[in-house]
């Protein structure tokens, strides 16, 4: 379970940005998800729920997830479409000369403090 490292790393980047603009308490994190990230959303989730018992910062703040659609590329015919439904093949032109334009990636995007 990668996940708690994660939430490590996400927690380490949010007590400093409290400790540089003097937070005294976050209530929430919202957190991008990739649909091929492979990250687990609810084992992130719960993850987060024991490790931010361990900061005062961040101590029974909740961590907000919102999935980013994977989505392919084809150099083919320069079309883009749902990696989830059809994988590495395209669907307009059956080629396989594709790549990953959105999906993979885990961005903090908000962070509510008081």
């Amino acid at each position: 379970m990668h996940e708690l490292g994660i939430v490590f790393s996400i927690m380490e980047s949010v007590e400093a940005l409290g400790k540089e603009n003097d937070l005294t308490k976050v209530s929430s994190v919202t957190l991008e998800v990739g649909e091929v990230s492979g990250i687990v959303p609810i084992f992130i989730t719960d993850c987060w729920k024991w490790a931010v018992e361990k900061s005062p910062l961040l101590n029974g703040s909740e961590l907000k997830v919102e999935p980013i659609k994977a989505v392919t590329f084809c150099n083919g015919c320069e079309k883009t479409y749902s990696t989830m439904e059809y994988k590495k093949i395209c669907p307009y032109c059956q080629s396989e000369d594709t790549y990953l334009l959105t999906g993979n990636e885990v961005n903090i995007k908000e962070i509510e403090a008081m």
